[in-house]
């Protein structure tokens, strides 16, 4: 075949008429290959500019989701949900960014992580430093150093000197792990006595065990208990966990060591209820569970009521009782020998309660908020609004007093929260004082009785004596939020194991859940409690039992 390139246009003048023919063939295969490859080019740049396209809408439509994201996590008025939804809000708000900033970085590819990765040492001090890992941690170490340390210029090839290290840390988790305790105690026997027909046989005695000849330790019985009522697993969810570790625990088993280790912290049960019942101020409230009723085919509803130390008492406690009913014998009963302040809210089994002298009443603001914070949301009235800005500077006054004494704290609520609270009574009240009387028309006399805001104001004003009473005592909480928040650990847990299998049950279930939430008042780890007081529990000498308690507990050193 001809080079078409080498000929020059004098050579075209010397072809023959085949030669020309071959030529111009050439010519035309050329063109046609090339064609096609211009062809090829074009669809691959017209799929590059579709794919272009396509990733540019997807990193706005990505870009526009997150900024949407962040309206609503920052925009949201968190007044429209209750606690359990807002904290199940914004856990799926935290799991979509995450997704779609993850999506983001994989479409904008890695150049700018590497930028990030290169950046010098002041610009990560303008981001965000995320919090240090905790000390206590077991650290792994890998070491990372070069398979060549010589200098890699060609004019010098020397050994290089090691000047510092780079140290990151990430964090790993190995899953729960089972092990056994191998206690090995030897027998001693005197040969000589033996041989007189004296024989005596020594060894070292067993220690005593919640469960006598049992499986479990201390720390797997804490750990059963753990599970079940501060985590809230059933027992058949952590049958499959265990299992999962190739250890099998039914959850009949399960059970029966919940209900020995529980039999054994009656006494220190006993004790907390002491401690917590010898405060001058308490914190009362009741919520229902459902317990199990085999004779009628069906659950019943039974009640928790709980007792805690005044929100602002030094040293925290609570203590659960696990009732059959709401009915007044119950908190009567369990207050039988205690005097002091009780905070509750407007529920009538209480009043026997206060007929005994040496028993004050005190009400929860909260409580009368909530009948106006309804009325707002629903926009329902403007009196609502107010009483909820004027509620809230009280409030305000709460806040900057709460890490004072009682004694500090009484004084500063007294110069600046009671002037705030004489002015909502005279609010409320809707009477003119004397030194305001051109406001005599107050909200309550445009009213109609018998409206949702006529409630609302008859409610604060019928309490309003037990509702003040943080103004005559500064150890004296302004609202009963403290044991209701006490009580969240019974509203998750009945949502995953339904109801109580029996009223003992419910019985163990207040007694550990005294102790666990206790501890965690205290600011220790539920399980490493439990374990330690399980461990010295049976050979705790019963006139120091106090020693194990939450608020006085310390694990051996």
């Amino acid at each position: 075949m001809l080079d078409m390139q080498a000929l020059r246009i004098q050579d075209f003048k010397a072809l023959s008429a085949s030669a020309m023919a071959e030529l111009a063939a050439a010519m035309r295969s050329q063109l046609i290959a090339q064609d096609a490859q211009i062809h090829t080019a074009c669809g691959q740049l017209a799929e590059r500019d579709r794919a272009i396209k396509f990733k540019d809408a997807k990193i706005e439509r990505i870009t526009f989701e997150l900024a949407r994201l962040k309206a609503w996590k920052f925009g949201a008025r968190t007044e429209a949900m209750n606690a359990q939804q807002r904290q199940m809000f914004e856990d799926t708000l935290a799991e979509d960014q995450a997704s779609l900033e993850a999506q983001l970085q994989m479409l904008q590819g890695q150049s700018q992580q590497s930028e990030q990765s290169e950046a010098p040492a002041s610009d990560s001090k303008r981001r965000p430093r995320r919090q240090a890992l905790p000390e206590h941690l077991r650290r792994v170490e890998h070491h990372h150093e070069p398979e060549d340390t010589t200098c890699p210029s060609p004019d010098c090839g020397h050994p290089m000197t090691r000047i510092g290290e780079d140290v990151s840390e990430r964090l790993d988790i190995v899953p729960a792990e089972f092990f056994v305790h191998r206690h090995i105690r030897g027998k001693w026997v005197c040969k000589c006595c033996q041989q007189k027909g004296e024989g005596r046989l020594v060894q070292e005695p067993v220690d005593p065990q919640i469960i006598d000849k049992g499986m479990p330790t201390s720390g797997l019985l804490a750990h059963t208990l753990v599970s079940r009522f501060v985590d809230h697993l059933p027992y058949y969810r952590q049958e499959q966990i265990n299992a999962r570790s190739g250890v099998h625990t039914p959850r009949s088993t399960l059970a029966a060591w919940s209900g020995a280790a529980g039999a054994s912290l009656l006494p220190l049960y006993d004790a907390q209820r002491e401690f917590v019942l010898g405060a001058a101020v308490l914190h009362a409230d009741e919520t229902p569970v459902r317990v199990l009723d085999p004779g009628a085919g069906k659950t019943a509803r039974a009640y928790v009521w709980a007792y805690a130390r005044g929100e602002h008492d030094p040293i925290p406690g609570v203590i659960y009782e696990f009732c059959g009913g709401r009915g007044s014998k119950y908190p009567n009963d369990f207050l039988a020998r205690w005097l002091g302040t009780l905070t509750c809210d407007d529920y009538k089994g209480y009043d026997i309660i206060f007929k005994r002298e040496g028993r004050i009443e005190a009400g929860c603001l909260a409580h009368a908020r909530r009948k106006f914070d309804e009325l707002a949301k629903a926009d329902a009235s403007p009196v609502a609004a107010q009483a909820i800005g004027r509620i809230a500077r009280i409030y305000k006054v709460e806040a900057r007093a709460r890490s004072m004494t009682p004694d500090e704290r009484l004084a500063y609520r007294r110069e600046h929260g009671q002037p705030l609270w004489d002015e909502l009574h005279a609010w409320l009240q809707l009477e003119r004082r004397d030194e305001l009387h051109a406001w005599l028309q107050l909200e309550r006399s445009r009213v109609a009785d018998g409206g949702g805001i006529a409630a609302a104001i008859d409610y604060s004003l019928r309490r309003w004596k037990a509702l003040g009473r943080f103004l005559k005592d500064g150890a004296v909480s302004v609202d009963n939020n403290h044991v209701e928040n006490l009580m969240r650990p019974w509203a998750v847990g009945r949502k995953s194991w339904l109801f109580a299998g029996s009223e003992l049950a419910g019985q163990r279930a207040a007694m550990v859940m005294s102790l666990v939430q206790s501890a965690k008042l205290n600011g220790h780890d539920p399980w490493v409690y439990l374990t330690d007081v399980l461990e010295r529990l049976l050979a705790h000498k019963r006139h120091r039992l106090g020693e194990l308690l939450p608020h006085r507990w310390s694990p051996l050193s």
